[in-house]
């Protein structure tokens, strides 16, 4: 547990390698937190892949134990430059040991970070972070999901008291999950700092972010694995199958998907053992894949 003095926050992160030296030489997981949660929902999945995989998590800026210093854009380009100056300090973008996941709005950062640090980079994953077909429909829906995050962030604390706490759990995974963590999460929604969740909410849902997001999504040279569960009721899994089929059709690179058919948009925590599964899977063909390029 540690802190790191970047150019816009005192940013908290855990790195396994500090409790088991050995993690320095095996390869690299860097999770990338989705909307208004600190990293702590990665900490079971982390505790499972540690054997094998060097495991970090952080709190952007505005969540969990991270600090704020001045007034920082909150954006996905400064999402994305806290997190590579995190990289760098952890002097990861120096081989090629890097797996990224990132998890629905961290999906957009994880992009971004895929492309800067090309040349570290064994695999991405990207999970319950979609695109759609722009219609009318969908235009129309993304206005109203955008003054929706006004009104859910200016009545938030109503989410401490029964039975509205159940429902939001509910809505975010579709199996039970902890009392441990289902207290988390609604710790770090109505914690969160307002200015920053309300950022994200909306930038997570910008027509232009999202059409810059899935030209990216297709400029990744490794390969990368879509993750959705469909069940989800935070975000329609309909994106993400989307956002497979494009990068498969239209990418040179390898494009797996991992389709949990009874799992909402918290698979990390809904099922941990089959989503490590999925992942290690994952890591282990992109490993190979890199191999074969040498």
């Amino acid at each position: 547990m540690s802190y790191f003095a970047s150019t816009r926050c005192d940013l908290y992160y855990e790195d396994t390698a500090e409790t088991d030296p050995s993690g320095q030489e095996k390869p690299v997981v860097l999770f990338v937190n989705g909307w208004a949660v600190s990293s702590r929902y990665w900490k079971p999945l982390a505790n499972l892949l540690s054997a094998n995989y060097r495991c970090i998590t952080y709190d952007q800026s505005g969540t969990g134990k991270t600090i704020i210093k001045g007034n920082p854009t909150f954006s996905i380009q400064g999402f994305t430059d806290e997190a590579g100056e995190l990289i760098e300090h952890l002097g990861l973008q120096k081989s090629r040991k890097l797996h990224i996941v990132g998890h629905s709005m961290g999906g957009m950062v994880a992009t971004e970070l895929c492309l800067r640090y090309r040349n570290a980079l064994l695999s991405s994953t990207i999970v319950a972070c979609g695109i759609f077909e722009e219609t009318l429909f969908t235009s129309l829906g993304l206005f109203f999901l955008g003054g929706l995050i006004d009104v859910s962030l200016n009545f938030r604390n109503i989410f401490q008291v029964e039975p509205l706490k159940s429902m939001f759990i509910k809505r975010a995974a579709s199996k039970e999950i902890s009392q441990e963590y289902h207290d988390i999460l609604i710790e770090d929604f109505t914690q969160s700092n307002k200015e920053a969740t309300i950022a994200v909410g909306k930038f997570s849902i910008d027509r232009d972010s999202l059409r810059t997001y899935t030209r990216h999504v297709l400029y990744i040279a490794s390969p990368v694995l879509c993750c959705v569960g469909m069940a989800d009721n935070t975000i329609p899994p309909e994106g993400t199958l989307t956002l497979y089929k494009k990068r498969k059709a239209e990418s040179e690179s390898p494009t797996h998907l991992a389709k949990f058919m009874d799992l909402g948009h918290l698979p990390m925590l809904e099922d941990t053992p089959r989503f490590a599964g999925e992942l290690t899977k994952h890591f282990e063909f992109a490993e190979q894949f890199w191999k074969s390029k040498l």
